[in-house]
C-alpha cells in the first residue's frame, strides 16, 4: 500500500464526503478503498470489469455514488443488516457499502460466473469477512427459501428498467425491507409506469431523491421502495420527491 503510484492514488475528498454525505471514511476504510481500486485495475486487464479507471472517476462513480444511495440508511447500517447487491458486476455498490459499514452482511449476486469468481477471490484479498458471493439470476434466487424474504436492504444499480429491478428486488426483502434503485435520469412518466408493478409486488415508493455528483455535476436519482406486504395488499402509495 505504501508503493502506490501517485497517478493511481484515490483522492482523499474528506471535505466532500462530509459536506455531501455527512460521513467520512476512517483510515481503515480509506485503505480498503485504495486496495479495492488496485485490485479492480488489475482484474480489469483480464475480465474487462469497468470502463471507470481514473482515480477521480473511480472515486465519484464507484465509491461516492455507491454510498450516496444508502445515505438515508446511515443510522440503520450501523446495526447488523442483511444486504443483497443484485447484478453487482465488479462489486458495486455492494463492496463499498460492506467496507464502509462492517456491521452489514453483504451478498454480491450476479449471473456472470467469471465476475462472481473474480469477486470471490477479491474478498479475502481485501481482508473482508462480511461479504459473500452468489451466482444466479435474481428471479431464480428469489424462489429459494434461504433467500426469499430474507434481506433488509436490496441494492440495484445499472441492471434494467425500474419495473424489472423492483421485480428482482422486492421478493428478496423482508416485510419492511427497502430496495434502493440507482438511476440516472428519472421522470414522472417512469413513476407512473412503475406504480402498477409495485402494487402487484406489495411495495410502495417511499421517496425519490435527485442529486448532483460532486466532481462531474451529473444528475442522478435514487428510488427507495419499501416492501409492505408480500400478499400484494398494500395501502395507497405515498411518496416524496426530494432534491
Amino acid at each position: 500500500m505504501n508503493n502506490i503510484q501517485p497517478s493511481l492514488k484515490l483522492p482523499e475528498m474528506d471535505t466532500v464526503w462530509q459536506q455531501t454525505l455527512n460521513w467520512q471514511p476512517d483510515a481503515k476504510c480509506k485503505a480498503q478503498f485504495q486496495h479495492l481500486y488496485k485490485e479492480i485495475l488489475e482484474g480489469n486487464r483480464q475480465f474487462n470489469l469497468t470502463r471507470i479507471t481514473t482515480p477521480e472517476e473511480f472515486w465519484e462513480k464507484h465509491l461516492w455514488d455507491s454510498l450516496r444511495g444508502v445515505v438515508p440508511q446511515l443510522e440503520s447500517l450501523a446495526t447488523p443488516q442483511q444486504v443483497i447487491d443484485i447484478g453487482t458486476g465488479a462489486g458495486f455498490p455492494g463492496l463499498p457499502v460492506a467496507i464502509a459499514f462492517p456491521n452489514t452482511w453483504v451478498t454480491l449476486l450476479d449471473s456472470t460466473r467469471k465476475k462472481v469468481n473474480f469477486l470471490a477471490n477479491l474478498i479475502p484479498n481485501l481482508g473482508m469477512n462480511n461479504v459473500t458471493t452468489l451466482i444466479g439470476r435474481a428471479e431464480a434466487i428469489a424462489k429459494q427459501p434461504q433467500h426469499r424474504q430474507q434481506y433488509d436492504l436490496a441494492l440495484v444499480r445499472a441492471v434494467g428498467k425500474a419495473s424489472v429491478c423492483a421485480e428482482y428486488a422486492l421478493p428478496l426483502l423482508k416485510t419492511g425491507g427497502l430496495a434502493i434503485l440507482y438511476r440516472g435520469n428519472w421522470s414522472d412518466e417512469e413513476t407512473d409506469a412503475l406504480l402498477p408493478k409495485l402494487k402487484y409486488l406489495g411495495g410502495v415508493i417511499e421517496s425519490i431523491e435527485q442529486f448532483t455528483t460532486p466532481l462531474s455535476n451529473s444528475i442522478r436519482h435514487c428510488l427507495y421502495l419499501r416492501m409492505h406486504d408480500h400478499t400484494g395488499k398494500i395501502p395507497v402509495p405515498q411518496w416524496i420527491y426530494k432534491d
